[in-house]
């Protein structure tokens, strides 16, 4: 990379002017909708909701501005991916509060909190999901494959796949499936986003165990992402899924089971 010149420093700081004007807007709004987080209305589920939604778009300005830098210097501003990250965090920690943040359990245990949400469409929850997959997406992209976030990815999209299946209405699931219903397009498509990003959130724990952490619980949490996806099958009477789940359910708890053994072997 070519050394960067002080007509590319003025362009890129005139670029980020304005788009700093834009931030500050945007985060006074998610300032705003923060502190409507704290009554207690039977609105507050929907707070949440555009709070989650406006904190996403101060994610897609911050990295708007990285990707500025990288068009003009050359360089990846790491503070501002920064801030995109912890935006995207909060957008989560939102989604989570309204649905849970429970990867395994009967969809009693948190009904009532889509009861609270009810006017929420299918259409929209889809929406949210999809700007919320895109910003994750983005910023995984705008770091790289060999960023020191690498594995940390694997949790953020973890989290994502969790509130993605626990918007989800479950109950109604089979119904909103029928042929006749207005909604059987976009409950396919939610469906279908759950099926992969659980699959994909459980194959991703393990390879990040077997590769990195060597840590029980994150093949832990594998297993509870396939047990996860079994349950919603399960919902659907998809038989075949329902046991080859189960199946490899039962493979990697056996795996990780011996893994534990050998470790402790050594120490007697």
């Amino acid at each position: 990379m070519g050394k960067i010149t002080q007509e590319q420093r003025n362009l890129y700081f005139e670029k980020v002017k304005e788009y700093k004007k834009l931030i500050e807007a945007r985060l006074s709004k998610e300032k705003t909708l923060q502190e409507l987080l704290n009554s207690d209305d039977p609105g507050v589920a929907y707070k949440r909701i555009a709070a989650a939604e406006e904190a996403l778009n101060v994610a897609s300005h911050y990295m708007l501005v990285n990707s500025v830098s990288v068009a003009l210097l050359g360089i990846k501003n790491e503070d501002y991916l920064a801030e995109a990250r912890r935006a995207i965090a909060r957008s989560i920690k939102h989604f989570e509060d309204t649905v849970t943040s429970y990867i395994d359990a009967p969809f009693s245990d948190y009904e009532k909190n889509l009861e609270a949400i009810s006017d929420l469409s299918p259409q929209s929850r889809y929406q949210l999901l999809m700007k919320l997959g895109f910003a994750i997406k983005e910023l995984e992209d705008a770091y790289g494959e060999m960023s020191r976030w690498k594995w940390a990815f694997i949790e953020l999209w973890g989290k994502y796949a969790t509130v993605a299946k626990n918007l989800l209405d479950l109950k109604n699931l089979p119904a909103n499936l029928d042929f006749d219903s207005p909604n059987r397009e976009v409950t396919y498509n939610h469906l279908t986003m759950v099926k992969r990003l659980f699959r994909d959130s459980a194959d991703k724990y393990r390879e990040k165990y077997e590769i990195f952490s060597n840590k029980a619980e994150d093949f832990r949490i594998a297993i509870l992402f396939l047990n996860a996806i079994r349950r919603v099958h399960a919902v659907l009477g998809d038989r075949d899924d329902v046991e080859e789940l189960k199946k490899k359910a039962d493979i990697w708890t056996a795996k990780l089971e011996s893994d534990i053994k050998k470790k402790e072997a050594p120490k007697r």
